[in-house]
């Protein structure tokens, strides 16, 4: 089972700095916890201060030893690179995945073959643009969806639907460890969120989520 915690200092209480300090200790805690992904969604900030805690948070991962944790930059391939980070996680109405394989092509070294690619998917059509070029798809949202957005939750079948095709899909949106099952049985590869991780206690969320079945239909 993949899991990948996505984060939010905004969701921290205090100043700038405690709520860095907070995000950073999070993250750290889920490098512990064995999180396989942690995705740095911090859009707020410009390119130099996400680059500086892109770094404080590869260093936060890596002095778990030994720690399997990737962390993935939101958006960002440009930062991705320059700080050495594990990959990079595409919106989906980001450049395309194969863009940033290209890219990678081009800057060579053979670090860039362990890039890892996600993509936040919204619609079957987009899982299966996807399949080709990247390593995991995130979709959702499942159970609940902003009312600002104009839409509604994509829901459990549609979730199966995206499971289908031929890539690790997690699901993402209004997940909870109580609705988790119903995800993986509809196929998901695994969870992905922001409260689910970032607001409970990482080691019983993670221990509860890696003690559900799980329903493998990618080949």
């Amino acid at each position: 089972m993949l899991l990948c915690y996505i984060t939010d200092r905004s969701q921290f209480s205090g100043a700038e700095s405690a709520r860095r300090r907070r995000l950073l200790e999070k993250i750290a805690e889920a490098a512990r916890c064995g999180v396989d992904f942690i995705q740095l969604r911090e859009k707020d900030l410009t390119t130099r201060e996400l680059e500086l805690l892109a770094r404080e948070a590869i260093c936060a991962v890596r002095e778990i030893s030994p720690s399997t944790t990737q962390l993935l930059i939101n958006s960002r391939v440009d930062v991705a690179l320059a700080v050495g980070a594990d990959g990079v996680h595409l919106r989906s109405d980001d450049i395309s995945p194969s863009d940033v394989r290209k890219i990678l092509n081009h800057a060579g070294g053979g670090a860039r073959a362990r890039f890892t690619i996600g993509v936040s998917c919204h619609s079957i059509h987009e899982v299966r643009q996807a399949v080709d070029h990247a390593d995991f798809a995130a979709f959702g949202p499942i159970f609940e969806k902003k009312a600002a957005s104009g839409s509604g939750a994509a829901g459990v079948e549609a979730l199966h639907q995206a499971c289908l095709e031929k890539i690790p899909v997690l699901a993402l949106g209004g997940i909870t460890v109580e609705n988790s099952g119903a995800c993986l049985q509809a196929g998901a590869a695994g969870i992905a969120g922001i409260r689910l991780f970032q607001e409970n206690e990482l080691r019983k969320v993670v221990d509860a989520l890696r003690s559900l079945p799980q329903l493998n239909v990618v080949d």
